[in-house]
């Protein structure tokens, strides 16, 4: 259930509290924590403080990190600390990352010893590995045990774990050895060992292991979890779904401010300061700005040429879009496949071979048209003509060549393939396509 916003409201300025506290027990906490970022923060926590506590963890763990450092500004030491003990363990760990180091001080002060080793612990692992995404809370069993023992335990403690579609099989000291789901223990004899039903060929990720590679692997085999293990084999925790959806969400969003040319950010855009949004786009427009200056000195180079002919200017914008645009499409469709696994490394020459096949295709068919174009409708000389259309078609068999090649070839130099795209391929391609303008219209018009 969803409440209505104007029924919200109404309920909120008639102060019937006690109907507005029965609907949003109704509802989902996602939505609740949505309808609290949108109001101040005396109502948000008035609220907040109605709710049933296992409701009011739910929602808590939803808040974006400012909403969640209002609240705890204003709660007592005691509702902070039966927060922290609710949370998932994983969603703690996110809380305290996020948080100042008063409170996170003030926390420790309150957690027991093991806790506090479990918390500074997961606080050093690397801020992008999978070990700063995995939960502890994971359903452990012994391959000694029977599968009505195994389902016996899940009921027992099931119900305070991430998840227990899928079950861990681990020693006395932890080493991972299998694992089992619980579709299997549902469809086997109540009898039967979990030595002899589980699955020993485990995939699984080590908790310096960077997050992507980690997001790769639930893409590719469709897990619902994703063991993480030491350098020991010992088993640490676990990644769920819906921890790595919030990756490639955060990649995606990574690669996409990168291939515009900007600094990533994982502030959400309204939210985020001005100076800061400035500061994220300027330095790569500066970097962009100078390296554009080569596109200057050539045409002061051929100056000359363009005198001569004057009508050559005119072209020069078309020729650069095109040439750019054609090494985009090539960088977008290489970085995809880089970011899937469809494209490795030692495909770089059948990349290669296969944009220049295609750029040969896509040149003479923009070339012909072009030409037929400038030649018939607008009546331009055959020489110029011939000119700006063999320039567009090798301007576009090179910047396919080039869109597709750089990904790689960053990718190979460690270096983040959509920083190759875009705006630099762009930068790239004009200056070629400059220097083969005027290099094509002074051998054929003898300039």
């Amino acid at each position: 259930m969803k409440i209505d916003e104007t029924r919200f409201e109404k309920l909120l300025e008639n102060k019937e509290y006690i109907q507005l506290r029965e609907d949003l027990i109704q509802m989902n906490a996602i939505d609740i924590a949505e309808i609290f970022d949108e109001i101040d923060i005396t109502t948000a926590l008035m609220l907040f403080r109605m709710l049933p506590k296992d409701i009011a963890v739910d929602v808590f763990s939803y808040f974006p990190a400012d909403k969640q450092k209002e609240i705890i500004a204003c709660i007592t030491d005691k509702e902070l600390q039966y927060i922290v003990d609710e949370l998932n363990f994983d969603d703690m760990i996110d809380l305290l990352e996020e948080m100042p180091a008063n409170v996170v001080k003030k926390i420790l002060l309150n957690s027991n010893y093991e806790e506090r080793k479990l918390i500074n612990q997961f606080l050093n692992y690397p801020p992008d590995s999978a070990g700063s995404l995995m939960t502890i809370e994971y359903v452990d069993l012994k391959k000694e045990m029977t599968v009505k023992e195994s389902l016996d335990h899940i009921k027992e403690i099931g119900l305070t774990k991430e998840t227990i579609y899928t079950c861990y099989v681990t020693d006395s000291n932890r080493k991972l050895e299998g694992l089992v789901s619980l579709r299997k223990l549902v469809v086997s004899e109540e009898n039967e060992k979990i030595e002899d039903i589980m699955n020993e060929e485990v995939i699984f990720v080590n908790t310096h292991d960077d997050q992507e590679t980690a997001a790769d692997l639930f893409k590719r085999y469709g897990f619902l979890a994703l063991p993480v293990v030491d350098k020991e084999n010992r088993l640490t925790g676990i990644i769920t779904v819906d921890d790595i959806m919030a990756v490639i969400d955060q990649e995606t969003t990574e690669d996409f401010q990168k291939m515009a040319a900007m600094s990533p950010s994982e502030e959400k855009y309204l939210e985020t300061n001005i100076f800061t949004l400035a500061k994220h786009r300027i330095i790569w427009l500066m970097v962009l700005m100078v390296s554009a200056t080569f596109t200057g000195g050539i045409i002061r180079r051929y100056e000359s040429v363009l005198q001569s002919t004057v009508l050559l200017a005119s072209f020069i914008p078309m020729l650069m879009d095109t040439g750019g645009n054609s090494g985009s499409q090539s960088s977008t469709l290489v970085i995809r496949g880089l970011a899937l696994g469809d494209i490795r490394l030692k495909d770089a020459g059948k990349v290669i071979w296969k944009e220049f096949r295609i750029s040969i295709i896509v040149g003479l068919v923009l070339g012909a048209v072009n030409f037929l174009r400038i030649y018939y409708l607008e009546k331009v000389d055959f020489k110029i003509a011939l000119t700006v259309s063999m320039t567009l078609v090798v301007t576009v068999m090179i910047s396919k060549v080039i869109g597709g090649l750089l990904p790689i070839l960053a990718k190979k130099m460690k270096i983040d393939p959509a920083i190759m795209a875009g705006p630099l391929i762009t930068t790239i391609v004009d200056a070629l396509s400059l220097l083969i303008y005027f290099y094509i219209a002074s051998s054929i018009l003898v300039l």
